[in-house]
């Protein structure tokens, strides 16, 4: 157990008939509510996708990674996941300044700002020659609700994932985390029966994280003390942009509209979406990338 830290752990029960990871991952979601100034809502939809995303992540081996694209539809638009086997997340949202009243439950209304007019598509690379591609519509904007459904229509594997945000009145991040339990061939339908009954039982997962349990803790929750920790992996917020991938993406606009953004603005400023870092190339900076890409 680590304190206050954000991690994730991996583990089975039931003699390896479930399959179970739980993350706290308040640190990350509060630093990606400051890199992309979300509001209340907008970071509760955005934090519970980066939980499942980096739990998603700690799935692959070696240097696999995977991406996730949720767009419902909803004044947020599109919130974009990327994760690695690592341990390393990165996320962010078309339109971080979205709120709403509370739900009829009390809740930050994700459902809202997410809409269920879309689909929620998960990218894998895996290494081989073509990356996997699972997509499922949305069936509620809940975020965990969608992810259920996901695993058990893509990957056909029966699944519970639960995820939540708690925000401060400061729009501060209180907490944040989730878990994913899987339901492995072999299963028997008591045990099924008994995993669901905890799971009708236990608190809110942002609670349980609020309260101080570790990830190891809520697993315990859900699967009672038939849990063996496998692998705990530190989370991070990692962004890949670099000058050289800023520059291979303007390479890849083409000739023509390369030289038409040096004739029009003589420059070019570029700004990662995930980090807001920012990238500025001078004219003769992009002169000597249009020689690069000469007709």
């Amino acid at each position: 157990m680590q304190e206050n830290k954000d991690y994730l752990v991996r583990g089975i029960s039931r003699n390896g008939k479930v399959r179970a990871l739980a993350i706290r991952s308040t640190g990350i979601v509060e630093e990606l509510r400051k890199k992309n100034d979300t509001w209340p809502v907008a970071s509760a939809a955005l934090g519970r996708s980066v939980s499942a995303g980096a739990m998603m992540g700690a799935m692959l081996k070696g240097n696999e990674r995977l991406s996730i694209q949720i767009k419902g539809g909803g004044p947020i638009g599109t919130i974009f996941v990327d994760a690695n086997a690592k341990g390393e997340v990165r996320g962010t949202v078309s339109n971080p300044h979205v709120h709403f009243p509370l739900n009829e439950k009390g809740k930050l209304d994700v459902a809202a700002a997410v809409g269920v007019e879309g689909s929620l598509v998960v990218t894998k690379d895996l290494g081989l020659k073509d990356p996997y591609h699972g997509s499922v519509e949305l069936i509620s904007g809940e975020i965990g609700e969608d992810f259920t459904y996901y695993f058990a229509k893509s990957e056909q594997t029966p699944s519970a994932v639960g995820v939540g945000v708690l925000v401060n009145p400061d729009n501060s991040i209180k907490a944040a985390g989730g878990f994913i339990i899987q339901l492995l061939p072999g299963i028997k339908d008591e045990e099924i029966n008994e995993i669901e009954n905890m799971l009708g039982q236990i608190s809110p997962v942002s609670t349980m994280i609020d309260e101080g349990l570790s990830p190891e803790e809520i697993l315990e929750q859900v699967l009672g003390n038939d849990l063996t920790i496998l692998k705990e992996m530190d989370i991070i917020f990692s962004c890949h942009c670099s000058e050289e991938r800023v520059e291979n993406a303007l390479i890849s606009m083409g000739y023509d509209e390369l030289k038409s953004l040096i004739e029009e603005q003589g420059k070019a400023d570029v700004t990662c979406h995930f980090c807001n870092e920012k990238y500025e190339l001078d004219k003769e900076r992009l002169e000597g990338l249009l020689a690069s890409i000469q007709k």
